[in-house]
């Protein structure tokens, strides 16, 4: 086997190397930058290069990152890894590990929809796949993206109507930016929180296009918030911060939003689907298209997608792991590193 997992998280013995390890480790190969899956502490970390100014966003000056492009192999003692698009956020990657012929794939988060604020998932052949669940029931299904968009610059234009500000919780890495590259400006001034605000700037640096943005802490005193949409995470939900935006209207972007009853839980006025993971018919599409004989199912609704592909002839189990799936990263983030810090392409080894 080449994976195990290790009180650290997926081990890969024969490399000596840890895929997202919740706890630090010697050399960690790392998804991508949600918390869940890149903890600090690690002496070295190897991810994609796309996604490495939002790794340094989230660990800070002090890591040692190596980045490679998608595709690009590197050897760790005869066993060859090379990462490969996730569509998940900016820099999510796969991880496919090669060792005498045998082939597995780590997916990490992923999701099929088209992002463009990140490079679409890509299906990887392999014998073994470890899948996440995130949303794996098939209550799960999402609508287009463009109903979905629709809606929400609706609700936008109904708010300066009413004279209130519009407040859109999101998560801060991934579906913010999301979320950034689908409105309309020309509606009115967006707003960003400040752990928003960071996440941001590290897309731009990499050269994502994405409206611009005010930082709510920067904002004139004068602002008429009634005609903004300001972005938060759901951190923020309840907080001192939201009192300087006055009247506003409250609403959440996840695909949590998808079960009823959800948006009256969250105590929120609108609720809007849109997700960075596959959905259930996602799921399914995307396990098919690996071929895999073996499949490790990870955080989610683990049991249901293993005991579904179980029924339908494959190799399934369930496993046990730290990740979280779909959650606020609003208290992980860290400012973006300044220039001449560095996030190297392939000189400094792991």
């Amino acid at each position: 086997m080449l994976l195990e997992l290790a009180d650290q998280g997926l081990y890969c013995p024969a490399g000596s190397f840890h895929v997202d390890p919740w706890q630090p480790v010697n050399r960690a190969v790392i998804t991508h930058a949600h918390s869940d899956h890149a903890c600090r502490g690690s002496r070295h970390y190897l991810t994609s290069r796309q996604g490495g100014l939002v790794l340094r966003a989230r660990l800070g000056d002090e890591a040692q990152i190596q980045t490679v492009e998608y595709g690009e192999q590197i050897d760790f003692d005869g066993v060859r890894v090379s990462l490969h698009p996730a569509g998940h956020v900016l820099g999510s990657s796969q991880v496919k590990i090669e060792r005498q012929g045998e082939i597995w794939v780590v997916s990490g988060d992923y999701k099929l929809d088209a992002d463009p604020t990140c490079s679409p998932f890509e299906p990887l052949r392999c014998h073994t796949f470890i899948t996440e669940a995130t949303f794996g029931l098939p209550i799960y299904r999402w609508p287009a993206q463009s109903d979905t968009f629709s809606a929400i610059h609706k609700w936008w234009q109904n708010n300066q109507k009413e004279g209130k500000a519009s407040l859109l919780f999101a998560y801060s890495l991934g579906k913010a930016q999301r979320l950034l590259a689908g409105l309309e400006p020309s509606i009115g001034t967006v707003f960003t929180h400040g752990a928003i605000e960071h996440l941001t700037q590290a897309y731009r640096a990499s050269g994502i296009s994405l409206p611009t943005t005010i930082f709510v802490g920067g904002a004139p005193k004068n602002t008429n918030w009634s005609q903004a949409l300001v972005l938060a995470p759901p951190s923020a939900q309840g907080t001192p911060w939201m009192r300087k935006l006055g009247d506003l209207s409250t609403a959440f972007a996840s695909g949590w939003m998808q079960i009823r009853g959800a948006r009256r839980r969250r105590s929120i006025d609108r609720g809007f689907v849109l997700s960075d993971h596959a959905d259930w018919p996602g799921l399914l599409s995307a396990i098919r298209a690996t071929g895999a004989e073996r499949v490790w199912v990870t955080h989610g609704y683990t049991a249901v997608v293993a005991r579904w592909l179980q029924e339908n002839g494959l190799d399934a189990q369930p496993l046990q792991t730290q990740f979280a799936g779909e959650t606020d990263d609003a208290n992980e983030v860290l400012p973006l590193a300044s220039q001449g810090t560095t996030v190297s392409s392939g000189e400094e080894k792991l």
